[in-house]
C-alpha cells in the first residue's frame, strides 16, 4: 500500500510525504557531510589555532567507533520504526542528533567530544533506516526507480553543497560554528517531522527484536556471505581514508596553488579580486561533485556487465586513484586521484548491491540485502585506527607519505585478488 497520486507519472507520481523525506535527507546528510568534512581536521588542529589539539590516535579511536555505529544500529532501528512509528522515531533521531551536534560545538575535552559524536551518531543511526523506509513506502514499481534515483541524488547534493558553501565561511568565524550549523540544520527537521510529514502506512506484521536478532544470527550462519562482506569491507577501509589520512595529508603536505590559480581566474570572470582556497572540506566536495556529474553516465555504461568482473574494476579505479597519491604531491595529481577513485567509488558500490541479490538464498534476498551494509562497519571499524596508526607511523614519524598510500593500494589489490578467489571457489551457485 502506498499513496503515490493515481493517473500520474515523473516527479508528479510522488506524493508530499516523499518529498518532505527528500528535504530531511537532504538537510541531515548536508549537516553530516559539513562535520565530517573538517572534523578530523578540526580535532587534531592545535589549540592555538581553533582546533581541540587531539592526537591522531584518539581521532582514530574516535572515528573507528561513530562510524561503525551508523552502519550497525540501523539493523535494530529499522524494525523498532516500523513497531513504534516512523514519526515518534524521527522525532526522537533529531532530537538527539541535533543535541549530539550541539554539545560537540560546546566542548573541548576528549570525553566530551567523544560522547557528544557518540550522541549525534545514534542520532542518524535511527534516522536512516526510517527515510529509505518513507521512500519505499510511498512509491510503486512504476516510480520507484525514479524514487531512489532522487533520494541518493539528495545525499550526494547535501555533501556536496554544505561542504562547499557553508563550512568554509563558518570555519572563518570559528570552527565551533560548524557544529552549529548541523544542530540548526537537523534540530530545524523537527518542525517538518512535526507539521509536514505524515505516517506512512504500517506493514501488517511488524517484525519483534527477537526475530530481528534471530535474522543476523541466520546470516552470520552463512559463512560465504560474511566472507563476501569481510572482502568487500577492504575497499571501505580506502573509502572512509577520505575522512581522515586524505584530510591530514592535504593539510600537512599539499601546496593547492596551481589549483587555486585556476578555479580564481575562472571566478574572475564573475567578481572581483576572488581568494578561494582549495581545504579539506573540498575533498568532499570532489566526490559527491563526481558522482553528482558522472553517476548516470556510470550506471548506463555497466547497466548490462556482470556484477563481480564490474565490482572488481570499480575496486581496481579506487585502488589506482589511492596509489596516485604516492606519485607526486602536485596539486592536480591530487584531485585526479580523488576524482578516480569516486569513480571507482560510484562503478563498483551498485553492483555490489546487485551481487548480494544474486549470490543470496531466493527465499532470502531482502534479509541479505538488509544485512549487507555490514561492509560499513567492518571498514570504518578498522579504517579510523589503521588510517590513524599508519599516519603517525609513516607520515609523521618518517616524512614518507608515498608509503601510506602504498599500503592502502596493496589493501585494494587484497580485495581485488580476494574477490576473484571467492568467485572461483566459494560463490554459491545461481
Amino acid at each position: 500500500m502506498n499513496s503515490t497520486p493515481a493517473n500520474k507519472s515523473g516527479f508528479k507520481s510522488f506524493p508530499r510525504n516523499f518529498w518532505t523525506a527528500i528535504v530531511m535527507e537532504f538537510f541531515e546528510r548536508g549537516s553530516y557531510y559539513g562535520v565530517m568534512s573538517v572534523l578530523s581536521v578540526y580535532l587534531v588542529t592545535s589549540v592555538g589555532d581553533g582546533g581541540l589539539g587531539f592526537s591522531k590516535e584518539g581521532v582514530g579511536v574516535i572515528k573507528s567507533t561513530i562510524t561503525p555505529l551508523l552502519y550497525l544500529l540501523p539493523i535494530l532501528s529499522g524494525a523498532l520504526a516500523d513497531r513504534f512509528g516512523y514519526r515518534r522515531t524521527l522525532m526522537m533521531a533529531f532530537t538527539v542528533m541535533s543535541a549530539g551536534y550541539f554539545f560537540t560545538s560546546l566542548s573541548s575535552s576528549y570525553v566530551l567530544v567523544f560522547m557528544s559524536l557518540i550522541l549525534m551518531a545514534i542520532g542518524a543511526g535511527f534516522f536512516k533506516p526510517v527515510i529509505s523506509g518513507t521512500i519505499a513506502r510511498v512509491t510503486d514499481e512504476s516510480n520507484s526507480g525514479l524514487g531512489f534515483g532522487i533520494f541518493y541524488w539528495s545525499i550526494n547534493l547535501g555533501a556536496f553543497i554544505f561542504p562547499l558553501i557553508l563550512v568554509p565561511f563558518l570555519k572563518g568565524i570559528g570552527w565551533n560554528y560548524i557544529f552549529i550549523m548541523a544542530a540548526v540544520g537537523t534540530g530545524s527537521m523537527l518542525l517538518l517531522n512535526l507539521f509536514v510529514y505524515k505516517e506512512p502506512p504500517r506493514p501488517a506484521n511488524t517484525k519483534p527484536l527477537a526475530e530481528v536478532l534471530k535474522g543476523i544470527l541466520l546470516v552470520l550462519k552463512d559463512y560465504r556471505f560474511v566472507l563476501m562482506i569481510v572482502i568487500y569491507s577492504g575497499f571501505w577501509i580506502l573509502y572512509f581514508q577520505m575522512f581522515d589520512t586524505i584530510l591530514w595529508y592535504l593539510t600537512d603536505y599539499m601546496d593547492m596553488t596551481p589549483v587555486n590559480n585556476a578555479i580564481n581566474s575562472f571566478l574572475g570572470l564573475f567578481v572581483s579580486n576572488p581568494s578561494w582556497k582549495f581545504e579539506a572540506e573540498h575533498v568532499t566536495v570532489v566526490n559527491a561533485g563526481a558522482i553528482i556529474a558522472l553517476q548516470l553516465l556510470v550506471s548506463s555504461i555497466v547497466k548490462k556487465t556482470p556484477a563481480l568482473p564490474t565490482m572488481i574494476t570499480g575496486i581496481a579505479l579506487g585502488t589506482l586513484g589511492m596509489g596516485i597519491l604516492a606519485i607526486s604531491t602536485y596539486a592536480w595529481v591530487f584531485v585526479a586521484g580523488l576524482i578516480i577513485f569516486s569513480i571507482g567509488e560510484m562503478t563498483a558500490h551498485p553492483k555490489f548491491i546487485s551481487y548480494i541479490g544474486l549470490i543470496a538464498p531466493p527465499d532470502k534476498k531482502a534479509l541479505y540485502l538488509g544485512y549487507s551494509f555490514l561492509y560499513g562497519v567492518i571498514g570504518s571499524g578498522i579504517g579510523g585506527i589503521l588510517g590513524a596508526t599508519l599516519y603517525v607511523k609513516f607520515v609523521d614519524g618518517m616524512g614518507r607519505p608515498g608509503l601510506l598510500w602504498f599500503i592502502f593500494s596493496m589493501i585494494g589489490v587484497a580485495t581485488i585478488i580476494g574477490l576473484l578467489l571467492y568467485n572461483r571457489y566459494l560463490k554459491p551457485r545461481q
